[in-house]
């Protein structure tokens, strides 16, 4: 196959693909390069975990005397809320951020969520 119809095949693939499964695809293959991280998709209540993805949106909600930072980690195959209790802001962590979280997996109302985790933000290219 020449070089011209690969390129030409490549670039028809972009403009007829979702741009949110242009994303995922590349969030989920992102995961699957880093050893350290796991699919949210794949995980389960309870479990230990390191996960990477981008920020998809971030806010503060006070519930009743006490502050959270939620914010929703997106990987390609599923969302997880990131919770961090008694905190009104993190320098850095805004949508479309790419972070690294570490935490156990719980649910809360169906979703799943990780309470307090340590987190390592990244540059955006990665």
């Amino acid at each position: 196959m020449s070089t011209v119809t690969t390129k030409m095949g490549s670039w028809f693939k972009r403009l007829t693909t979702d741009p949110d499964e242009a994303e995922a695809e590349t969030l989920s293959s992102e995961v699957a390069a880093n050893p350290e991280a796991c699919a949210a998709g794949s995980c389960r209540q309870g479990e230990k975990v390191a996960l990477l993805g981008r920020l998809r949106c971030v806010d503060l909600r006070p519930a009743d005397a006490l502050q959270s930072l939620t914010a929703e980690l997106y990987d390609g195959t599923d969302a997880v809320q990131l919770i961090w209790v008694g905190r009104r802001s993190i320098r850095g962590v805004e949508p479309g951020r790419t972070i690294k979280v570490r935490g156990r997996i719980g649910f809360r109302g169906g979703e799943k969520v990780m309470y307090n985790p340590e987190y390592e933000l990244l540059p955006s290219s990665q």
